[in-house]
């Protein structure tokens, strides 16, 4: 087996992955929806759940792209389609994030130890 099958055998592999994990994450979302449905913002934690899961199968999918482009056969035209579809991809996942945590993926999370932007700084 040449070095090209391999990558290309690995790259195959991370996309079923990708794939699983968006196919399970919504089971799981779908099934914990369900047993759940008497209890409050279902629809919203349902999203959630959902969310995430097509967040990690996109990251997932974007790595086998990158591993059989790169590897495989790295010419111009396969670079500019794989960057085509990292730009896109990115969008999405940046969508993604930003309605299920309802921040930007470089915000940090808000703490109840950490000072809010009202709070003036302490002079020593």
């Amino acid at each position: 087996m040449t070095f090209a099958e391999v990558v290309e055998v690995v790259g195959k592999v991370v996309d079923a992955a990708g794939v699983a994990a968006i196919v399970v994450g919504a089971l799981y979302a779908t099934f914990l929806s369900m047993s759940r449905r008497r209890e409050g913002n279902v629809y919203r934690l349902f999203r959630r759940r959902l969310g995430r899961s097509i967040l990690l199968g996109l990251e997932l999918l974007v790595a086998a792209d990158i591993i059989r482009t790169v590897a495989v056969t790295p010419t111009l035209e396969s670079v500019g389609v794989l960057a085509a579809i990292v730009l896109i991809r990115t969008f999405l996942s940046f969508s993604l994030e930003l309605e299920i945590t309802g921040r930007w993926p470089w915000q940090q999370v808000p703490t109840e130890s950490s000072p809010g932007p009202e709070a003036e700084p302490t002079r020593t």
